[in-house]
């Protein structure tokens, strides 16, 4: 079976310190993983690994079978993360940063994509709002729709839930259930262990930076 993710010794040092060290693990395409642990236990890093925002100091990463470091330009476009930076442009809209991304990738009738997101994350309303005047709860709805709309072999998801009130959490659900059903494989790290496990296929828990048998 074609792996989704493949950690053989993956380590990487900040300095003295090891935020990962010696982690190996697999995943198959198509499944999806909880990744959970204490705050500094790694989690954030690993998720940045596979981004290929960073690199490993030590080991190997592969992603849907590239090498994270050595085929970076050819894994990035297949591969979208949603962190607690949203990175979206602050001074544009919500429109116009989607557009912006939909240009970018190429996206036939960007215009009518990018409506269409913004009225299922519940932002049609705010279209034209620089996104600087959002709330926390609305950038992270944006990323999502940046998200779905570079439509990931690989979603990265960390803390999703965070900032979000029960209906965002709700949809948050949903999206996570429609990746799935369209064969990417989902990746999301959180400390809500319950409801990621009705989530996801497999689980792995980090203690400072090493696999770890789940509490």
């Amino acid at each position: 079976m074609a792996l989704a993710l493949e950690a053989l010794d993956v380590s990487k040092r900040f300095g003295a310190r090891w935020a990962l060290a010696r982690l190996s693990f697999s995943l198959p395409e198509g499944r999806s993983l909880l990744l959970t642990g204490h705050n500094g236990s790694g989690k954030t890093t690993l998720l940045r690994l596979i981004a290929t925002a960073s690199f490993p100091t030590a080991g190997v990463l592969k992603v849907l079978g590239y090498d994270s470091r050595a085929q970076r330009d050819a894994l990035r476009p297949l591969v979208a993360l949603v962190s607690h930076a949203s990175f979206h442009y602050e001074d544009l809209t919500a429109a116009q940063n989607l557009s912006l991304t939909a240009r970018l990738l190429g996206v036939a009738k960007p215009s009518t994509v990018v409506d269409e997101l913004l009225g299922r994350l519940g932002l049609r309303e705010r279209a034209d709002s620089p996104v600087r005047q959002f709330s926390a709860g609305m950038r992270k709805r944006l990323a999502i729709a940046r998200l779905l709309l570079r439509a990931p072999k690989v979603a990265l998801l960390d803390e999703p839930f965070g900032e979000l009130d029960p209906a965002g959490i709700a949809q948050m659900e949903a999206l996570i259930a429609e990746l799935q059903a369209q064969g990417a494989s989902v990746v999301l790290a959180t400390h809500l262990v319950e409801q990621g496990q009705r989530l996801t296929h497999e689980r792995l828990h980090l203690e400072g930076g090493r696999k770890a048998a789940a509490a």
